[in-house]
């Protein structure tokens, strides 16, 4: 068996690619910048569209792929206790044989460890502390993975399970686990998840995509930009197109000119704007760490390295 190389940091020949996941088709973007022996090209974002087609389109090009997901990869620790498999990846390809698992329960008395998602829609007295009660944990917090919890510099993210309201990230993981990365790693498809299977530049090789979670939020932060309001608006989008050509110019990423066309117009005036500058924040992030200007730190913690996962860049 032929052991393939790892990737350095600076490699030209290369695809890095964020998308911005939902359970609504219609918000999922994507956008795309490839290296070359000078820098980055980066095009427009676009429509994910067909994820069967996702993979293998990436992969086309016989370059390494680094993929980057606004979506859980990993569950909480408290709640991984409880499981057999030896990992998160293991875990999600078995999942393909238990389709009970994504139904959303919605009330109380159907969560379980075994169907974890809560709640279906918004019931009176519904809180966080009855939802970790419900699954057998001791607390709130024990809902949440470690790289989810508020840092110095931004707010906690959704837990896992969680499905209500605009501050919930269950809706997305459900779409992609059950519909998309589960068959795929039950298929054998040529992925590898950061940071299960180890640093990201050893993940990186011709004919495989290497997968990590990275919170727009986050990245935001990582790029010393600052949103002056909403970015649901188009008005502070737009805003902040100066600054966001200057981390472009910062990371040697040059915009198409669809791309160029798209920041300073805010990513448009439709509600998939955001979703579109989330997913360029999030390739640009995907790109300081591909070059070597951010590391992929890793906390070292066998539950994190194993079932929690963390955000790309997030120290």
């Amino acid at each position: 068996m032929t052991r393939r190389r790892p990737v350095e940091a600076g490699s030209a020949g290369m695809i890095a690619a964020h998308a911005d996941w939902s359970i609504d088709p219609r918000k999922r973007w994507m956008a795309i910048a490839r290296r070359d022996a000078v820098g980055w090209r980066a095009e427009a974002p676009r429509a994910v569209g067909d994820t069967a087609a996702l993979l293998p389109a990436l992969l086309g090009e016989g370059v390494p792929v680094a993929l980057g997901l606004d979506l859980p990869l990993g569950v909480p620790r408290d709640w991984a206790a409880g499981r057999a498999e030896r990992d998160f990846p293991d875990f999600l390809a078995g999942l393909v044989r238990d389709p009970a698992f994504f139904e959303v329960s919605a009330t109380l008395e159907t969560v379980s460890a075994a169907r974890p998602f809560y709640p279906a829609r918004g019931v009176k007295g519904m809180t966080r502390a009855s939802h970790a009660a419900a699954l057998g944990l001791g607390s709130a917090q024990a809902l949440s993975r470690a790289c989810d919890r508020a840092t110095p510099t931004r707010p906690a993210g959704a837990p896992v399970f969680w499905t209500l309201g605009a501050n919930q990230s269950g809706k997305a993981a459900i779409a992609a686990w059950r519909d998309w990365l589960a068959p795929a790693l039950a298929a054998g498809a040529p992925v590898a998840l950061w940071p299960f299977a180890g640093p990201l530049h050893g993940l990186l090789a011709p004919g495989r995509a290497a997968l990590a979670e990275v919170y727009p939020a986050e990245a935001l932060r990582q790029l010393d930009l600052r949103l002056a309001g909403s970015k649901r608006a188009q008005a502070p989008r737009r805003a902040l197109a100066g600054a966001l050509r200057d981390a472009m110019a910062r990371l040697r990423v040059a915009p198409s000119p669809a791309l160029s066309e798209a920041v300073e117009d805010g990513f448009g005036a439709d509600a998939a704007g955001e979703d579109r500058l989330d997913c360029v924040l999030g390739l640009l992030c995907l790109v300081q760490v591909l070059d070597g200007r951010r590391a992929d730190h890793v906390p070292a913690d066998p539950w994190i390295r194993r079932w929690e996962g963390w955000v790309l860049g997030q120290a």
